[in-house]
């Protein structure tokens, strides 16, 4: 299934399995679709569950960070078990609670129910920390941030295509993207059932899984004072905090500012996708033969902030054309930031603790975006709707200097 051939500890050659590459890449582009297809709905299936109307924000982004709580628990102990137990059964058991999770949001009924639905999600949310140990399983380490470039343009395929189908499914219902998105993660599963391949050899999974691998806040703190780590990680944790607001926020932010249709939210998010598309097939190789990944990284950085600037102009002149081109920009950086990142923390540590890293790494995204949308959702009801874009524009000015200092760090 894996073909090898080692020379010396420091001369390895990786030939990459086409089979385990293609699911990789399959699972991602489903689970792209699968997320992202209820963006547009989420406000319209909140809004017969609230009396006042300018409660709707708040529990929109309170949405956003029930998940990220759920996620920030689970995600530390299934990334120890997949060290343990392989990626195959864990990426498994996390596509099939995310299907049940769209199923009991979409079926709603009750305000409750929302948030039951977003919790199993959240529970079983290792999915994407568990892809990306599964793609550093299979690739070779010196192409490891190219092929997490394959796996972002892949995601922003089904991303770009998630909100533009949940727009149009929804004129059949606002349940029916949740039913939908429920249907294409569960095909996910089977197909994984049939012709995943696991990835990670017997001889490199961890032998044994103690509680304080567990125990997120344990994980958090283990991962934090890793020197080669750990600034890397609180720049990350200052650009999530408000990415995960402005995700939470955004379909709020449209239908307010300009009264758009779940049809005109959904083509919006799409240009998120299309800009992974673009930047990983066309703009991403070339800055890889130019720069580190530790430059492309602040290079995405300074282009969220140039975004978070034209998003906040947008709601200030009520002008959406300034929020189109706000959003390329910031889906150029966001696209160039993700591969960037993950290859520099995936090539912090060996095979066995890939799971590890990874899933701490999602914990503390899954942090930041229990805070974000929290944040995010109170000054956009009490400072106005540019709020949020404005403390993305001073959240990651102040995390690009500690990105610096962390990638010219001593070891």
């Amino acid at each position: 299934m894996f073909k090898f051939r080692s020379h010396n500890e420091q001369n390895t050659e990786q030939t990459v399995d086409k089979k385990a590459l293609l699911f990789g890449l399959m699972s991602v582009f489903l689970c792209g679709i699968g997320f992202s297809i209820i963006t547009p709905v989420v406000p319209f299936l909140v809004q017969p569950y609230i009396s006042n109307p300018g409660d709707q924000a708040i529990v929109v982004t309170l949405l956003t960070s029930v998940y990220a709580v759920c996620v920030f628990f689970a995600a530390p102990g299934l990334g120890a078990l997949s060290d343990r137990y392989g990626r195959r059964p864990l990426l498994l058991i996390c596509l099939f609670g995310s299907a049940i999770g769209y199923f009991i949001f979409g079926m709603g009924g009750a305000l409750w129910v929302l948030f039951a639905g977003r919790i199993i999600e959240g529970i079983t949310g290792g999915s994407i920390s568990t892809i990306l140990a599964y793609f550093a399983d299979i690739t070779p380490k010196e192409q490891r941030t190219k092929y997490f470039g394959w796996v972002s343009a892949v995601a922003g395929v089904g991303s770009a295509i998630g909100p533009a189908l949940g727009g149009l499914i929804a004129n059949f219902g606002y349940s029916a993207p949740l039913y939908f998105g429920a249907g294409i993660t569960l095909l996910n599963v089977i197909f994984g059932f049939f012709f995943m391949p696991e990835s990670l050899d017997k001889n490199n999974r961890l032998q044994k899984i103690t509680f304080i691998r567990l125990n997120p806040f344990t994980q958090l703190v283990n991962i934090l004072s890793m020197k080669n780590l750990n600034r890397m990680l609180v720049s990350a944790f200052l650009l999530w905090i408000p990415n995960g607001s402005l995700q939470a926020v955004f379909s709020q932010f449209t239908i307010d500012t300009f009264n758009w249709a779940p049809v005109l939210i959904g083509l919006m998010f799409s240009i998120m996708g299309i800009q992974d598309i673009i930047s990983q097939g066309f703009i991403m190789p070339k800055l890889l033969l130019k720069l580190k990944d530790s430059q492309i990284a602040i290079l995405g950085m300074v282009s969220e902030i140039i975004g978070y600037s034209l998003i906040a102009a947008s709601a200030l002149f009520s002008f959406y054309p300034l929020l189109i081109v706000g959003m390329f920009i910031f889906g150029f950086g966001d696209s160039i930031f993700g591969p960037s990142f993950n290859g520099m923390v995936s090539k912090s540590v060996d095979s066995s603790e890939q799971g590890r890293i990874q899933g701490g790494s999602q914990s503390i995204q899954a942090l930041a975006r229990i805070i974000g949308p929290i944040i995010g959702g109170q000054i956009y009801v009490s400072l106005g709707h540019a709020a949020p874009a404005f403390m993305g524009m001073i959240l990651i000015a102040a995390a690009i200097p500690v990105l610096y200092k962390g990638t010219h760090v001593k070891r």
